[in-house]
């Protein structure tokens, strides 16, 4: 499954949400922050990684849905689809 146009660009800006995040839960973790500050950091992290898999799962949803409206078998089918989002949850 290729991902493409606006859902690519979303994933990747999330991504980088994230990458920047981790920078600052590293950047907390040396400069000796309170723990329930890196903590609260640490979930936004967890949430946008979270964020960034389900909209290449629904992405996918989206491509194995349309595929099999026209009669083309789709790059990954529904169970495949499920078993990776059940791996984020």
């Amino acid at each position: 499954m290729e991902i493409e146009g606006e859902a690519l660009t979303d994933v990747i800006k999330r991504l980088r949400r994230a990458e920047g995040q981790i920078r600052g839960v590293i950047a907390m973790l040396e400069d000796g922050r309170d723990c329930a500050d890196v903590v609260t950091q640490l979930a936004a992290v967890s949430r946008a990684l979270d964020r960034a898999g389900f909209k290449i799962i629904a992405t996918g949803l989206r491509e194995c849905v349309t595929a099999q409206e026209s009669g083309e078998e789709p790059q990954l089918n529904v169970a495949q689809l499920e078993k990776l989002f059940l791996s984020l949850a």
